[in-house]
């Protein structure tokens, strides 16, 4: 689609160590469930796991990472543009919970999701992105009506936003200042397929399903670790 890149690589896993990282998992202040709960909810490998918490580790020695933190380092990677409204929402999607901060469990949970879910579960990671209120729909509006009860925030308008921003000026051609919006008009007029103004999951996942393009697009990460 476009719309969504993967998480920082300051988070991705560096070489595999020692039996010591295993017992950390389990000991280790603010650290998740153990090895094998995480085993059994994620669908990385025992080395895959240890190997992702010592990156993690590495950066947030504390074993818990806060909005600010993540925007610091997710915007690292886009040094050319403003990458802190894209990261905040991505930090959202990351905190399932909705505490304000980010253990390892949140994160390899989501990357789990990302990298090796299923089409079904790679969309509704995506869609809840997007779903900044998580009222279920994807909405266009400012403030109003939309038809059918559901008062709009724009939310597609401030997703594609913060990714021009994140893009930055340096890009060739240069954008338009109404790239976004005319990116979220075609957004809509392929998704929202009841013309109500608003994009539900289940109209989201079947004009997924259906473009080879985004079908194609979400296999690229498979294979990252």
């Amino acid at each position: 689609m476009g719309l969504w890149r993967p998480p920082s690589p300051a988070l991705t896993p560096k070489p595999p160590y020692s039996g010591d990282v295993e017992v950390e998992l389990s000991a280790v202040r603010h650290q998740p469930e153990g090895l094998e709960q995480l085993l059994a909810q994620t669908k990385f490998t025992k080395k895959e796991l240890q190997s992702l918490y010592r990156g993690f580790k590495n950066e947030c020695p504390s074993g818990l990472v806060d909005e600010e933190t993540f925007k610091l380092i997710y915007s690292q990677f886009f040094p050319q543009g403003d990458a802190s409204t894209y990261a905040h929402f991505l930090f959202d999607a990351f905190d399932a919970d909705r505490n304000g901060a980010l253990c390892f469990q949140d994160f390899v949970i989501g990357l789990s999701v990302l990298l090796r879910g299923t089409v079904h579960q790679k969309l509704k990671w995506a869609f809840n992105l997007y779903d900044i209120n998580k009222d279920g729909y994807i909405t266009k509006e400012r403030d109003g009506d939309s038809g059918n009860g559901c008062w709009g925030t724009r939310e597609m308008l401030e997703i594609m936003k913060s990714i021009y921003d994140m893009m930055g000026r340096c890009t060739h051609p240069t954008l338009r200042d109404s790239a976004p919006a005319e990116h979220v008009e075609l957004f809509f007029q392929k998704m929202d397929r009841n013309g109500d103004g608003v994009v539900t999951f289940e109209e989201f996942l079947e004009t997924c399903q259906k473009d080879k393009d985004i079908m194609s697009s979400m296999q690229i990460f498979e294979n990252a670790i």
